[in-house]
C-alpha cells in the first residue's frame, strides 16, 4: 500500500458517505475523496434526466470501469418554481425513493458513496439523504471545496479582507430582498443565478456595488467563463453561474 493510500482510506461496509467533489476540477478532490470513490462497493450521484451529472463527471477518471453507480435522477430541476406544490410533491417523492435504493443497499452491507458537488452540507442533495439515513446507518460526511471558493480563485478575486462580512445569497430570493442584503454586506456571492441572472444584475446595480461584480461560469469547469457582470447582457445563465462582490477590505 503506498503511503498516498495509506492517508486516504478505504471504504467500510454498510455505511454511506457523503462525499464532497469539489468545484469542478478533478485535482481539487481531497485524498479522502480520492480514497473513497476508489473503494466503494456503489458510487451513487445524483443527475438531471438526460445528462450525466456534474458530480459524476468530475470523478470519471476515479471510477474503476467495473464499479457498481446508482444513478438518481431529478424528476424536475427548473422546470417549475422550487416554491411551488407541484415541485416539493414530485421532489419530495423523490428523495423518499432515493433514501429507500439508499437504504436498501446498505442493509445488504454495501459501502456507498454518494457524491456531491462541491461541500456535501453546502446547498447539497445529499443534506436530504442524511437527515433521512443518519439515525439509521452509520454516515461519513467528507468535506469538499466549495464552488464558490473555487469561483472567487479562479476569478482571481480575494473576497473578504480584515473585518468583512460575508453574505451568501441564493439568486431565487426577489429583488427587493437581493438588494436590501446587497447594500447590508461588505461581500457577497450570489449562487444559484441560472434563469435569475437578470433579476440579479438588476439588484446589484441597485445595491450600488455594480464596479465590483464579477460573473463566473463553470469555475474550474471545461467552458469556464470570467468576466465582470457589467459585460455580461446575458438574460439567463446555466446552473453552475455565481456572482461574486468582493469586500474592499482595509488597506494596509
Amino acid at each position: 500500500m503506498s503511503l498516498l493510500d495509506s492517508l486516504a482510506g478505504s471504504a467500510t461496509p454498510g455505511t454511506l458517505y457523503g462525499i464532497g467533489v469539489g468545484p469542478g476540477d478533478v485535482r481539487l478532490l481531497t485524498l479522502r475523496a480520492v480514497g473513497l470513490v476508489r473503494s466503494v462497493d456503489v458510487v451513487a450521484f445524483f443527475a438531471k434526466r438526460g445528462q450525466q451529472g456534474n458530480a459524476r463527471r468530475i470523478v470519471d477518471p476515479l471510477v474503476p470501469a467495473d464499479r457498481t453507480e446508482l444513478r438518481l435522477e431529478y424528476p424536475v430541476t427548473e422546470e417549475l418554481p422550487a416554491d411551488g406544490l407541484p415541485y416539493q410533491q414530485q421532489i419530495g417523492a423523490f428523495y423518499r425513493d432515493s433514501q429507500e435504493r439508499l437504504a436498501g443497499l446498505l442493509k445488504a452491507g454495501a459501502s456507498v458513496g454518494l457524491l456531491a458537488e462541491g461541500d456535501p452540507f453546502f446547498y447539497g442533495s445529499f443534506m436530504h439523504m442524511w437527515r433521512r439515513l443518519a439515525p439509521l446507518f452509520p454516515v461519513e460526511v467528507v468535506p469538499g471545496v466549495t464552488g464558490m471558493s473555487g469561483c472567487w480563485t479562479r476569478a482571481g478575486t480575494p473576497i473578504t479582507w480584515g473585518d468583512d462580512t460575508l453574505t451568501v445569497l441564493p439568486g431565487t430570493l426577489p429583488e427587493a430582498d437581493l438588494t436590501a442584503r446587497l447594500k447590508a454586506t461588505d461581500a457577497a456571492v450570489i449562487m444559484k443565478v441560472g434563469r435569475n441572472l437578470a433579476k440579479v444584475r438588476r439588484a446589484v446595480e441597485s445595491a450600488g456595488v455594480m464596479s465590483r461584480a464579477v460573473y463566473v461560469e463553470r469555475g474550474t469547469m471545461p467552458g469556464e467563463r470570467i468576466q465582470p457582470l457589467s459585460q455580461c447582457t446575458d438574460q439567463r445563465g446555466p446552473y453552475f453561474g455565481m456572482v461574486l462582490i468582493p469586500g474592499n477590505g482595509r488597506q494596509i
